[in-house]
């Protein structure tokens, strides 16, 4: 499915949800409710983003594979341009990817396929030869004249 038919779905799902919201708990709670979780969304996302750049560093330092923390911190990326995004449902996916046990249960997976499409199965023989050019090659009493380009 293309990028922009799911942005198109998730706009409208984010727009519906916040028309019941505002149904059931009135046009200013909704808003005090959206302002209050991207509040919240903002501070952990400060507080995750500093523990990740920390652990990069440690991680160098220590001359460790830093691929947790450099996963860890596109998905605080991701999480970020959600809590941007107004509406519940992308602020909910967004404290999903915020909160460090969740976020380590996607991580995994996105480390596990980047894993599995490294180990390209080696199926091409390999030959080596060497390219002469300038001279024919005698091949079984047949001249090959080399090719002039």
């Amino acid at each position: 499915m293309p990028v922009f038919a799911l942005l198109v779905i998730a706009m409208v799902a984010e727009l519906a949800v916040i028309i019941a919201v505002g149904q059931a708990l009135g046009a200013l709670v909704t808003v005090l409710l959206l302002v209050a979780v991207s509040v919240l969304g903002v501070s952990l996302l400060r507080r995750q983003g500093v523990r990740t750049v920390m652990a990069f560093s440690e991680a160098l330092r220590n001359q460790r594979d830093p691929s947790q923390e450099l996963t860890d911190g596109v998905l605080i990326g991701v999480a970020a341009a959600l809590v941007v995004f107004p509406g519940f449902l992308s602020d909910v996916v967004a404290l999903f990817l915020l909160f460090p046990p969740t976020r380590a249960i996607v991580r995994k997976r996105l480390l596990r396929r980047a894993a599995e499409r490294r180990r390209v199965p080696d199926t091409h023989d390999v030959v080596d030869g060497e390219v002469v050019s300038g001279t024919p090659i005698i091949v079984d009493a047949e001249v090959i004249e080399p090719r002039r380009d």
